[in-house]
């Protein structure tokens, strides 16, 4: 047995490597607060630009530039359309409605991951007195690992243009859309007012997100953001990290989803579980629940972290190679023999 633990709880378990800590430690830094730090400058412009957009704004986390996004879109009493499966709704402690009294319209996400054209447009309210005002659809691409057709995504933003609402995207996993449908950044995002990339889950860094838009947008988001305590000082530290991701770490993705590939296929083989397959780095093994506690404790044995529940998620990323996810095949097949 190793020391050397195999995490596939997330893509947010990543270790920077050594070039990009590197880059941490010879950033040039500066205030943000007061909009001088040079590295935090530089990444927000590189994303702007990368994603095609006017501008981009740094924060600690996606929780904090999706709840920007969502302040900076709706007022007090307004009402934003959402899957009832995505993050700005069901991870992200009710933020919205607590800190901005915008109310959430859940709708059923397809099994695609998508939300139902007719949907959306059954659950933009009337401006009537009765009724929040239904300000903006906010999607999610990838979805459970499940990226959105670049035909729905145009459809569905379009619909929204129509009946006056902005878009925003949850984008924290938008780069693997991107590098699984071969498409550059800005056409992934295509059809969006806003959108939120995480840097520190496939891309490799240890903090920090961007929220790109117009502006005038990125101007309220700054309020937002030192309300919400993101103001950060010396932040070019951590912001080199992610200007190193999105310089290096974007098109290695492709290995994630080859990774998960494989090891879907491997799992697949063993009698009594049913794997999904992946779209990306993101699948899932039904397991039975009598199995659930004991199987946890035999791949810990092994050194092997995973999320265990009757619905397991398995995560690839940056720091698992192919050997390491052929000894968590092995360990799967060993218990279940």
């Amino acid at each position: 047995m190793t020391n050397e633990w195999i995490d596939l709880r997330s893509d947010t378990v990543t270790q920077p490597g050594a070039a990009m800590r590197d880059a941490m430690a010879s950033a040039p830094v500066g205030d943000d607060v007061y909009g001088d730090d040079p590295t935090v400058n530089r990444l927000q412009q590189h994303a702007a630009e990368l994603f095609g957009y006017e501008a981009a704004l740094f924060a600690p986390s996606g929780t904090q530039t999706n709840l920007i996004a969502l302040l900076a879109h709706c007022g007090r009493g307004d009402e934003y359309l959402v899957g009832q499966e995505a993050h700005t709704f069901r991870y992200e402690g009710g933020g919205a409605a607590v800190l901005g009294s915008i109310q959430p319209q859940p709708i059923a996400n397809q099994p695609d991951g998508s939300l139902a054209l007719a949907d959306i447009a059954a659950q933009i309210k009337p401006r009537d007195i009765h009724f929040a005002r239904t300000k903006l659809l906010a999607l999610e691409n990838t979805i459970g690992g499940r990226v959105l057709p670049r035909e729905y995504v145009a459809q569905a933003t379009t619909l929204a243009h129509e009946r006056g609402l902005a878009t925003h995207l949850d984008g924290a996993r938008i780069c693997n859309a991107a590098v699984k449908q071969g498409i550059a950044l800005r056409d992934a995002v295509a059809g969006f007012d806003s959108v939120s990339v995480c840097l520190s889950k496939g891309l490799g860094a240890p903090v920090g997100s961007v929220l790109c838009g117009s502006r005038e947008l990125i101007e309220e988001g700054k309020r937002w953001r030192k309300m919400l305590g993101g103001g950060m000082r010396q932040a070019g530290i951590i912001a080199a990290a992610g200007l190193y991701a999105l310089q290096h770490n974007v098109q290695r993705l492709a290995e994630d989803h080859d990774n998960a590939a494989f090891l879907a296929a491997e799992l697949a083989k063993i009698p009594g579980l049913t794997v999904s397959t992946p779209q990306t780095n993101i699948f899932y093994v039904d397991v039975p629940a009598e199995h659930c506690a004991p199987l946890a404790k035999a791949l810990a044995d092994e050194c092997i972290r995973v999320s265990m529940g009757p619905k397991l998620r398995l995560v690839t990323h940056l720091n698992v190679n192919r050997a390491q996810l052929r000894k968590v095949a092995d360990a799967f097949a060993r218990y279940f023999a």
